[in-house]
């Protein structure tokens, strides 16, 4: 499993003037080889190193940054051609398509840069690093991070690093490969159900919100509304204030999902179980929300509380399932009754089954739904399947199905209406 680590480069006055000539020559590099690869349509990397790395080398670049140059325009032009292929973009006809298809991908000048250890060397024990520049090879740059992250990095970096330039600060952003730890088999499921007024709330019971986080989320939306008016007024303050103020919420709301998936992940842990989340890919354009619910559902990122639970778990070795999140607000979790009625929820925090009675606050009766999904789904993705070796031959001895930690899905109905006779099997 890979995972990064962010560590804060300190530079001195010549060092800092050394890394800001590095990121606009690399990326005008980076320019000039996509513009070549969209005019002739070569985007194969080994390929378009044949037409470009001899320029590349005349520019100034070394051996090892060409050729993560030439790398980064072909990773990009197989990520654009990856989206266009999955319908991301809109059909043919599309004009965010075609827009996106009659012109090369560009690259900021300030945008990040790939470093290999060919160009970019550690000494952990000093805090230096020693990494290649525009101006030559700079020795000793300090850098500095929390003590448990330095740790982590000295024991599991591995592979390439990134040179990030933001908000007049130089930061490395190093990957690390962590082995994940073998997955129990869950005595039971803990279901997880992502909302916007209670951000997750488990069949336990266990509500992770907070009155004051709702103030803060409230009082963040009238300061942000404030400074667009002051922006669209034409002040540059209000602009620089603005995405000061973006990036300070971005920062809160991952380290409150850091502590809520954290909260999740070690009570999975301690009591053996696994967690089910909903597969909420693509919710915001299946969704219809009113005007003044559109900015509290994309104010807070749930895609991230989901990733940073399915992460934490397997580094626990914590079995993870995403079901088919149809229904769960709506249908009784008691098994013999199971009824499926928009009435069931009358408004947003109370559930009351109509048919058998069953009341609840609606969000942990969703939990438990998704908790009842999750122990279907992992028997089927767990049960044996037949050896095709031993077919016909009288062996009784089934080979497994590998455990899957990614989305595992069953779809469940609803129940006719009342009233109505129920279809013969």
């Amino acid at each position: 499993m890979k995972l990064v680590v962010q560590v804060k480069l300190l530079p001195s006055p010549e060092q800092a003037a050394a890394l800001a000539a590095t990121l606009p020559l690399c990326n005008a590099a980076a320019n000039e080889v996509s513009a070549i690869a969209f005019k002739q349509g070569v985007f194969a990397r080994q390929k378009l190193q044949k037409l470009v790395y001899a320029e590349l080398k005349a520019r100034g670049l070394s051996a090892q940054p060409a050729l993560h140059v030439i790398r980064k325009v072909a990773d990009a032009y197989t990520t654009l051609h990856a989206q266009i292929d999955a319908g991301l973009l809109g059909d043919e006809h599309s004009p965010r398509r075609r827009k996106t298809e009659s012109k090369p991908i560009t690259f900021r000048a300030d945008g990040a840069q790939p470093f290999d250890d060919r160009c970019l060397s550690w000494q952990m024990d000093a805090r230096t690093i020693s990494i290649w520049t525009a101006s030559g090879r700079v020795q000793g740059l300090a850098f500095t991070g929390e003590p448990g992250q330095v740790k982590f990095l000295a024991a599991h970096r591995k592979g390439e690093s990134d040179l990030v330039h933001r908000d007049g600060m130089w930061f490395l952003i190093a990957t690390c490969e962590v082995e994940e730890a073998p997955q129990f088999e869950p005595a039971d499921w803990i279901g997880v159900d992502r909302g916007i007024v209670n951000l997750a709330t488990t069949s336990d019971g266990d509500n992770h919100q907070g009155k004051g986080l709702a103030r803060y989320r409230r009082r963040q939306a009238r300061l942000r509304a404030e400074l667009q008016a002051k922006k669209a007024a034409g002040s540059r303050s209000a602009a620089r204030r603005l995405a000061r103020r973006s990036a300070r919420e971005a920062r809160h709301a991952a380290n409150e999902n850091h502590k809520i998936s954290k909260s999740i992940v070690a009570d999975a842990q301690r009591t053996g179980r696994g967690i089910a989340l909903e597969e909420l890919s693509g919710i915001r354009d299946r969704v219809r929300l009113r005007r003044h619910q559109r900015a509290t559902l994309s104010t807070w990122p749930f895609q991230q509380l989901g990733e940073f639970i399915q992460y934490k778990a397997l580094r626990a070795g914590v079995p993870f399932v995403e079901v088919d999140p149809a229904y769960t607000s709506q249908r009784c979790p008691v098994p013999w009754c199971g009824h499926t009625m928009r009435a069931n929820r009358p408004d947003r925090d109370t559930f009351c089954c109509r048919r058998c009675g069953l009341a609840g606050p609606a969000d942990v009766i969703a939990a438990t739904n998704i908790r009842r999904r999750a122990c279907v789904a992992w028997a089927f993705v767990s049960m044996p399947v037949p050896n095709p070796e031993t077919k016909g031959k009288g062996d009784a001895t089934p080979a497994r199905r590998p455990a899957a930690t990614g989305s595992a899905t069953r779809r469940e109905r609803p129940s006719p209406k009342p009233g109505r006779p129920r279809p013969r099997s």
